[in-house]
């Protein structure tokens, strides 16, 4: 049992961690200027799967219960197109494609994310302590 809540919350601190590391990358490319909107940074997000199905164990997972990043997937928001023709990336028509990333919200997802990831290792810690406590009783 106390193995499963282990593993479970093992998979959520992968998974955070994983969110954390997106939304860094997000920030660092926050300012990022391109000259076509193709090749403009676009924000990135984990979209996350519950580890639910017999499949799961087949694929190599310990135990059902925990979550997985399934992909990493591009922002929808549109990026914006900004006339700009003294920037050296300017295209011919001198407009600029700025990222679509949005400092307010990757910070809100950092607290999301920092949150979330501290909540599982006190499910960590409190596990450990119970299973210690039990091993005191049993010498006793």
């Amino acid at each position: 049992m106390l193995k499963n809540i282990f593993a479970i919350a093992g998979t959520a601190l992968s998974a955070q961690t994983i969110r954390m590391n997106t939304t860094a990358s997000n920030l660092a490319n926050a300012g990022s200027v391109s000259p076509t909107e193709a090749e403009a940074f676009r924000a990135k997000r984990p979209v996350f799967r519950a580890l639910v199905d017999q499949a799961d164990l087949n694929a190599g997972f310990n135990t059902l219960g925990g979550v997985k990043v399934k992909e990493v997937v591009d922002s929808t928001e549109p990026v914006r197109k900004v006339h700009d023709p003294g920037n050296p990336e300017a295209n011919d028509e001198g407009f600029i494609f700025l990222s679509n990333v949005n400092e307010v919200t990757e910070m809100v997802e950092m607290v999301a994310a920092s949150r979330s990831f501290q909540n599982n290792v006190e499910v960590v810690t409190t596990a450990r302590q119970l299973m210690m406590r039990t091993l005191d009783i049993t010498k006793a």
